[in-house]
């Protein structure tokens, strides 16, 4: 299994995850493990707090698994000062192509006021954390995955049973950069039955995968 780039470098930066990075963690099946293992703190917007709560509505537990992630001590609550409030107003006010959702920009915005890595996996919240705050530090759920300290906490078996599961059942996007990574990880079969990896990926894998068989 080869390296995969990741944003965690500094063990004392504090990550503020989306809702987003809270559901592929859930997903994982073990989310208090990989969260003990990363030597960073994480945190959660209470903004983020409150639209998982609304996912209870359609029958997702993501909200109750993060308060027992709150209870267990492995994740904390932020809420947004008067400084990261203009930076949520930036982010959510003007045109679509240029705001997000209120989880989103809740979560950027508290990243920027406080010095934090925000955790998000869409690329539109990258593509505007580039243009709006380039010095802002930017993960996403694999940046988390892929410490080393989760790789040696888990073992790789382990690793690629979460990594599927937050595929599978979490729809975790993953940017091109962490996809070979992803792939070698969790093999070429289970890759091209994850409909959250881009279909190219998982039509060359299928395609792979097909060749292999035939030359048996």
């Amino acid at each position: 299994m080869g390296s995969c780039p990741t944003c965690l470098t500094d063990p004392s930066a504090l990550l503020v995850a989306d809702a987003s990075t809270v559901i592929n963690l859930n997903a994982t099946g073990c989310a208090a493990e990989i969260l003990r293992a990363i030597p960073n703190k994480v945190m959660v917007v209470d903004v983020v707090v409150r639209e998982l709560e609304d996912g209870r509505r359609h029958g997702r537990r993501d909200a109750d698994s993060l308060q027992e992630l709150i209870a267990a001590g492995l994740v904390e609550i932020g809420r947004l000062g008067d400084i990261a409030a203009l930076h949520f107003e930036r982010l959510v006010v003007g045109p679509a192509a240029m705001t997000l959702d209120d989880g989103e920009a809740a979560t950027i915005a508290w990243a920027v006021a406080h010095g934090g890595i925000a955790v998000v996996d869409e690329r539109k919240a990258t593509r505007l954390c580039a243009q709006l705050f380039p010095h802002l530090c930017v993960g996403c759920t694999v940046d988390i995955l892929a410490h080393p300290a989760v790789g040696f906490s888990l073992g790789k078996e382990m690793l690629a049973a979460a990594v599927f599961k937050a595929l599978q059942n979490g729809r975790m996007r993953v940017f091109p950069q962490n996809i070979e990574w992803v792939v070698d990880l969790i093999g070429q079969e289970q890759a091209a039955a994850c409909a959250s990896l881009p279909m190219s990926v998982r039509k060359a894998q299928q395609g792979l995968l097909e060749c292999i068989d035939e030359g048996e």
